[in-house]
């Protein structure tokens, strides 16, 4: 699984695992302990994790959720130490760690907020999600032996 297998859907809690296209839309799955399975069609707003961005003032402008959720991972290991219930000054001064040239002015707390619950639950649920290509290969080297 990668980054661009996982969806958000507008209006709907939580993350969701790609599991087929469908003529209209696709079939999603909820990545919960429910495991609810949702079907959207195409004007449903859903987004792909690997396609997200966080705003940013240098002169790219953005930069890929993945790479700020694998920074994260590298520097909190899966515990960023924030309840559910931080307070956006909390949330702005992570975020600030982790991402210095973010943009404050584009990114809300709300969002902030998404970005560490989203990376709790993969974390927790999917922590291959982080290992780099190479350890993956490495991985499946030795289980393939």
């Amino acid at each position: 699984m990668d980054f661009n297998e996982i969806a958000t859907v507008s209006g709907k809690g939580g993350l969701f695992s790609v599991v087929a296209p469908t003529r209209g839309g696709m079939i999603l799955e909820s990545m919960d302990d429910q495991k609810k399975k949702l079907i959207v069609n195409a004007n449903s707003k859903v987004s792909v994790l690997g396609e997200i961005s966080i705003y940013t003032t240098d002169k790219e402008g953005s930069r890929p959720l993945q790479e700020v959720m694998k920074k994260i991972h590298a520097e909190f290991e899966g515990d960023t130490g924030l309840a559910s219930d931080a307070n956006n000054d909390e949330l702005k001064s992570f975020l600030k760690f982790i991402l210095p040239e973010y943009d404050e002015d584009r990114v809300y707390a709300s969002d902030i907020k998404k970005l560490v619950k989203w990376y709790h639950l993969l974390s927790q649920n999917y922590p291959e999600l982080f290992e780099e290509k190479e350890e993956k290969k490495e991985k499946e080297e030795k289980a393939d032996k």
